[in-house]
């Protein structure tokens, strides 16, 4: 009798786990299943944590030397990207230098960026071109982006350039959309003073300033910078205006020296 009483049991437990799987929700199974995995995980958890920890103690030779291996081969490749993007930039540059040459009605010659002058380290700089290049004393010396400066000192193969922001440069300049001219300086902070606007002119923040076709030394129309504030001289019946110079000097690499206007 008991051992019908037993195999009753047995059939019935199965009858009902079949029944549960069946007909109940499959949502309110898998979430019953959900839930007990939860619960029983953390205990797990705890149980396995002095395991993993001492694994990592013996494997952390072997994973350390494996880091190192990694490393040295990374750092050629870390490398030679590196200088892959350097010469892009550098290909970049000078495609951009070249079509400004090829477009300029004007002749020019190429110089590199040697150095700044130690004396003048916001103001100047050393290019590779002297006297027996034909540089002069006086000739305008630019960029793609615009103007840089002058040369100030001539040997027979170097040359030193007075920039932009150096407050003895000046050159006479004019607003691209009204025509008013003035004279832009250097101020030694990175940026210039174009003077002398009448107080009439309609000139405004963000203006384009070029070189004016008056200019004894530059030819015109080369861009400058553009207005970044305005401000009446009280001083005098005329208008102040100060301006970000097209040319980032702190980026200087090659030059062009105009050399026939």
């Amino acid at each position: 009798m008991l051992k019908k009483s037993k195999k009753a049991l047995v059939y019935f437990l199965i009858a009902t786990t079949a029944f549960i799987c069946l007909f109940l929700p499959q949502q309110l199974f898998s979430n019953l299943k959900t839930d007990v995995l939860q619960a029983s995980s953390w205990p797990i958890q705890v149980a396995l944590f002095p395991f993993r920890e001492i694994r990592k103690i013996l494997f952390y030779h072997k994973t350390y030397n494996e880091y190192q291996v990694f490393k040295k081969q990374m750092e050629p490749l870390v490398q030679q990207a590196w200088q892959q993007e350097e010469v892009l930039k550098e290909n970049a540059r000078l495609r951009a230098l070249l079509d400004f040459k090829r477009q300029s009605s004007f002749s020019l010659i190429a110089a590199h960026v040697l150095m700044r002058d130690p004396a003048n380290w916001s103001a100047a700089i050393i290019i590779d071109k002297g006297k027996k290049q034909g540089v002069r004393q006086g000739m305008p010396v630019v960029t793609s982006s615009g103007v840089v400066g002058k040369i100030s000192e001539v040997g027979d193969q170097l040359a030193k350039v007075t920039m932009l922001t150096d407050s003895r440069f000046s050159v006479a300049a004019s607003l691209e959309r009204t025509r008013d001219q003035g004279v832009v300086s250097g101020t030694l902070r990175g940026t210039c003073r174009l003077q002398y606007l009448p107080v009439t002119s309609d000139v405004q923040v963000g203006d384009i300033v070029v070189t004016s076709k008056i200019s004894s030394f530059f030819p015109e129309g080369l861009l400058i910078g553009r207005i970044i504030d305005v401000q009446e001289n009280l001083a005098s019946p005329t208008l102040d205006c100060l301006i970000k110079p097209a040319v980032v000097f702190s980026q200087l690499e090659e030059v062009f020296v105009v050399i026939d206007r």
